[in-house]
């Protein structure tokens, strides 16, 4: 018990900067999110957004981009967290995942793409917050002991 206390006393949780962290991962995956649809929709890549739906490949175009910007995020949060990383990491995963799963039943009949691009967002989100979790630990761990 005694031990606990120290490691406590010594590392004391900052709930504001482990928010801090969760919102710069979360303003990171949506600003990327965003601008990455809108310049694929002005290229002709995508369609306008919000008024055609995506077809199969321009899913998985967006779906793979995500993903990427999921494992950006998540290593954001693991370096700007002021503890445990990869828990800051994983937290953001989960909201991510309520997020998506929201946002999946929010558009299941608005007929805007694929049923399976809205479940992958979902099923995705924990394996990339690990990936980029883990690469954000190693850094703040390499930085933490310079």
């Amino acid at each position: 018990m005694g031990g606990e206390n120290a490691v406590r006393l010594k590392q004391p949780r900052r709930i504001g900067r482990s928010i801090m962290a969760l919102a710069a991962g979360f303003v990171v995956n949506v600003f990327l999110s965003l601008a990455t649809d809108f310049a694929l929709s002005a290229l002709g890549i995508l369609p306008s957004i919000g008024h055609e739906a995506m077809n199969d490949t321009q899913s998985l175009l967006a779906a793979a981009y995500r993903t990427l910007y999921g494992v950006i995020s998540s290593y954001v949060v693991a370096r700007l967290a002021p503890y445990a990383p990869m828990g800051h990491a994983l937290t953001g995963a989960a909201i991510g995942m309520v997020l998506a799963t929201a946002g999946a039943v929010a558009t299941w009949n608005q007929g805007l793409g694929p049923h399976w691009y809205a479940l992958s967002l979902v099923v995705t989100a924990l394996p990339a917050a690990w990936v980029g979790g883990k690469l954000g630990a190693r850094d703040w761990e390499i930085t933490r002991n310079a």
